[in-house]
């Protein structure tokens, strides 16, 4: 299953869990009062971590390539749509936010969030 080239900018390759080589989908949205990192799930083009079981560690593992400060980025999860006919590989996307000392906290974005962000 391919995902659509409209949901990344580039391949990002990163260290995902064991330091296995993994790699997901990026687009960077910079906009006035908020920079956006969307990571994208490859599904079966990414030999390694999935996006959610990488968390922080991919999100730092941008920021360090990309010149970013984590506490400076809205970080966005997104499961592409791949037009299958099961319904966990619908589009989604989850602003996710990270602490020191508990676990990820995920939100659901709802469709006209989503819109107003890639605009």
């Amino acid at each position: 299953m391919k995902v659509p080239e409209k949901y990344y900018d580039e391949i990002f390759k990163f260290a995902g869990q064991w330091d296995m080589p993994s790699s997901c989908g990026l687009k960077i949205i910079r906009k006035p009062e908020k920079t956006y990192v969307i990571v994208t799930e490859l599904y079966q083009d990414n030999p390694g971590t999935s996006v959610t079981y990488a968390g922080v560690s991919l999100a730092n593992q941008i920021c360090e390539k990309k010149g970013l400060v984590l506490n400076d980025i809205t970080y966005i999860e997104c499961n592409p749509n791949t037009n299958s006919k099961l319904s966990f590989y619908d589009e989604e996307y989850f602003e996710v936010q990270f602490s020191e000392n508990e676990p990820p906290k995920y939100r659901q974005l709802e469709k006209d969030e989503v819109k107003a962000m890639l605009e």
